[in-house]
């Protein structure tokens, strides 16, 4: 796999969902994209390299951080996925290096048409300090 075949993925299941805008938050200069899915979007392929397996009730999140000269960066990054009935479930982030390119990946499970909202705290390398994304999704089971 070359270090285009995430990044590739990413921007297929992003164009593949209805959005209202582009999934990013600026922090001090620096980009925090943003994507969640569901992993049956992933080919076997790239679910096993990464580790994540793929099944109709699983998601994966995914955060890369970008500085103002638009290199993508190393970040701390952690969160919780909560329900509309306040259940947690906690992320636990991934390390992605891909040549150039750093990303963060966490799986996490929902039920069909379960709606979770995202608190996931950022933390780009560097001094700009830590700030929270939050955004909410509805997922469906295929």
């Amino acid at each position: 796999m070359n270090k285009f075949s995430w990044i590739a993925a990413s921007i297929l299941v992003s164009t593949a969902m209805p959005l209202s805008a582009e999934q990013m938050k600026e922090i001090e200069g620096y980009k925090v994209h943003y994507i969640a899915f569901g992993s049956t979007f992933l080919t076997p392929a790239i679910a096993k390299q990464y580790g994540i397996e793929r099944s109709r009730y699983g998601g994966v999140v995914n955060i890369s951080v970008q500085n103002p000269e638009s290199t993508s960066v190393e970040a701390s990054v952690s969160g919780v996925a909560k329900n509309l009935v306040g259940q947690k479930k906690s992320l636990t982030f991934k390390e992605i290096h891909e040549g150039t390119v750093t990303y963060y990946i966490a799986p996490f499970t929902y039920a069909n048409e379960e709606t979770l909202n995202f608190e996931i705290a950022v933390d780009p390398e560097g001094p700009v300090g830590t700030d929270t994304l939050t955004f909410s999704q509805k997922f469906y089971v295929d």
